[in-house]
């Protein structure tokens, strides 16, 4: 894993590139000096993770069908469970 060099207006504009799916170090340079380094503190995803996401997804839908609940039943007894929490 090597070190990526980009320009302080690039990364700027490819913020949520670099954040969400770079896994080298960025070295952020401003004519030509390096004035920062963006380091990830996650690892990116493999294969396994999304299809493991997708499995859960799939089984949770299917749950929900069966008990005849929908997302925004799910959702509205979320919020009454927050709401009640801050009182």
């Amino acid at each position: 894993m090597g070190t990526l060099k980009v320009g302080i207006r690039e990364f700027r504009e490819k913020l949520a590139t670099y954040v969400l799916e770079t896994d080298e170090t960025v070295a952020v340079t401003r004519h030509g000096d390096v004035v920062g380094y963006y380091i990830p503190a996650r690892r990116k995803r493999t294969e396994a993770d999304h299809e493991a996401l997708k499995e859960a997804a799939s089984r949770l839908q299917r749950e929900m069908e069966a008990a005849g609940v929908t997302e925004d039943e799910i959702l509205e007894d979320f919020k009454r469970w927050r709401r009640a929490g801050r009182k």
